[in-house]
Parts: C-alpha cells; structure tokens; sequence
C-alpha cells in the first residue's frame, strides 16, 4: 500500500503537468485514494475551469464517500470564477483530506482547512510539504509578497563571460542548453530583457519547440528607460506574443508612439534609484498586477548586476559553457561586488544538470542572508 508521502507525491507530478496552462491560478493536483486504491485523479485546468478536487472528485464518482482526498494546496473556501472546492469535497463525502501547504492567499489562508474540519473531516497538513513549496515557489512569493517571483538566466562561458570581445553572444552555449532555456521559458509567464540585448541580440523572446506547446506565449517585456530600441524587429511582432516596454519620463515622446504603433504595450515606471535604468522593485510589482507568477530575467549584464545587487533574484539559473573567452570579454554580471569576501553575497546550489556538453547550475539565496 502507497504511503502518504508517496500519494502526495502523485498528486505533485500531475500538477507539475498543469503548470503551463493553470496561472495566474496555482498548479494543483489531487489523488483521491479510497481503501487503499487511485479512485480519482485531476488537475488544475486553464483559468475558469475546474479546480484539481473537482475534477478529481468527478473520475472518482461514488466512490469518493469516505476517501482520501491528496491535494498538494489547501482547497480554496470563496467563490472566484468557480464555487469552493471546499464545497466540493464536503459534498462529496470525503472522510480525510491530506494537504501539502496552506494556501497564502488572503482570501484562503486557512480557510478552507478550517472548514473541512468543521464538518467533521480529518485534516492533516504539511506531507510533502517541500517539493510542494518548491513547485508552488512562484505562486506563493506572488501571494506573499505582491511581486513576481525573478528567475534570472544568464549563459555563460567556464569564466563567467557572457559574450565576447566584440558583443557576440550567440552561441555561447549548445542546442540541448538552448532547448532546455525555453522549457523554463515556456512555465514563465514573463520574459524580461535590456535595452542593451535587445540593440545587440534582436531576441524574438518566443518559447519554441516546447513538449508539449505552450498554450500561450509569455510577455514580452523591454526595459528601456531612455526610448533607445526602436519599434522594429522580432520583438514587435505582436503576432509571435505580446510585448509590453517598461520605461521611464526620459523616454521621448517619438519612441513612445512607435512602440504603441507596433502594438506593443507602454506604462512609464519610475526610474531606479541610482538613474541606471527602470525601477526593478516596480517593474516586478507591475509583472504581478498583470498576473506574472515568475519573470525570467534574460537580459544582459546590466540588468543581471542591477537584480543581484538589490537582492531580489529568487532563483539564478546558470547555463556555463566549456569554452573561455577570456578578460577582453564581457562579464556576466556588471556589478562592483564586496570590498571583502566576508561581505559577500551567499548562494545555495539547488541543482545540478548536465546538458550535453554544457551544465546547468540552480542557485537559490542563502537562507539568512539578504
């Protein structure tokens, strides 16, 4: 017989499928278990379609009365664009419910554990509670916080140089590392670059080949305090996704009319405090009030440098190439660093991959550090 943690663990992988079509709603899986077998199983669908209880609940039929319910977020107890699942699993007769997190959001937070159990169903939470918390990262900082989680990728050679001498960047990494990169593309629902890498890359910013396809394609999103790129290119091909420029008052009026005549979308931010660029606590408030779980940061050094150094990098995802560019080259990150290394800023290595010939390094803050 399966073990709790191993059940839990089920309902995980079946919301790790949903996660490309359920934002800005969570992924969430459910398993219904009853006298030790799988009745029911479900996902999250597409905003305004069914919660993973209920379609759970739908596959198990009768035979949910007086079984388990797996569920790898607490059920939400309010009407949204759908009734609660709470109201679903009390109707349908479920004796145990086995959540993996409570929900952060103010309008559950609790709520729905509260009232499970006040009818009478046995709650426990918090099995599998990690790799719940792992999947869920972004959806959760969005609700805690009320800003997007900022996974920051950047590819690179073995000594941290990001393009060469003369502004080349691509390739510097192999087509196993590129595909993989738009698989991570694919589960954000932003992809954030410079002024600089759109002038040198002219990026289409797209998530291509993905298995299986996206359902929809992430924003794209310039930051170009200064109306430096022109409204031309891939980048504003409002037919390939949308794009939206974040600038600032120092971008001329022209350069504001050509973006909107390309049918991208332009909100004027504040700029950063140092006069380097767009707000990036702002840029990032901005992403979550237009549903942006996770912002993929891709562009340049400037930008990389400028997130590192206002700690708001959440994940950092390092593609390093076998090859050496050399001190002519360009650095991966423009920042001044510590003056000693006890003022250094501290990683933890997440995850390791390897991707043909490249690696792939997953690195997340030190926990206790800023």
């Amino acid at each position: 017989m399966s073990t709790d943690l191993e059940l839990m663990g089920q309902a995980l992988a079946l919301a790790g499928r949903a996660r490309l079509r359920t934002p800005p709603n969570p992924w969430v899986g459910c398993v219904v278990v009853l006298d030790g077998e799988i009745v029911g199983e479900g996902a999250t669908q597409s905003p305004g379609g069914a919660h993973a209880e209920v379609e759970a609940l739908r596959a198990a039929g009768d035979r949910a009365r007086g079984a388990t319910a797996y569920i790898t977020l607490e059920p939400c107890a309010h009407h949204g664009r759908t009734p609660p699942c709470t109201d679903a699993l009390i109707a349908a007769g479920v004796s145990r419910v086995v959540v993996a997190l409570e929900d952060p959001d103010p309008s559950v937070s609790g709520r729905g554990i509260t009232q499970l159990r006040g009818h009478g169903i046995e709650v426990d939470v918090g099995i599998g509670a990690d790799n719940a918390r792992l999947s869920l990262a972004p959806y959760l900082l969005h609700r805690r916080l009320g800003r997007s989680f900022c996974l920051l990728k950047t590819a690179m050679s073995v000594d941290g140089r990001s393009a060469a001498a003369d502004g080349t960047s691509q390739w510097i990494t192999g087509p196993e590392a590129r595909a993989d990169a738009h698989i991570v593309r694919a589960k954000s629902q932003a992809v954030v670059i410079g002024a600089g890498t759109a002038l040198a890359d002219r990026p289409t910013l797209t998530a291509r080949d993905v298995d299986p396809p996206v359902v929809r394609q992430p924003l794209r999103v310039l930051l170009d305090a200064r109306g430096r790129v022109p409204a031309v290119g891939p980048l504003f091909d409002v037919d390939l996704a949308p794009t939206l420029v974040l600038t600032t008052d120092a971008a001329p009026d022209d350069a504001i009319s050509a973006w909107l005549a390309a049918g991208a979308k332009v909100l004027t931010l504040p700029a950063a405090a140092d006069g380097r660029g767009v707000d990036l606590v702002a840029t990032l408030e901005t992403l979550a009030g237009l549903g942006v779980l996770q912002a993929m940061f891709e562009g340049g050094a400037q930008v990389a440098g400028a997130l590192v150094e206002s700690g708001l990098v959440d994940r950092l995802l390092m593609y390093v190439a076998p090859t050496l560019l050399g001190t002519d080259a360009q650095a991966a990150f423009a920042t001044a660093g510590p003056r000693a290394m006890s003022d250094a800023r501290r990683w933890q290595l997440v995850d390791v991959a390897r991707l043909g010939a490249d690696v792939r390094l997953t690195y997340e803050p030190k926990l206790g550090d800023a």
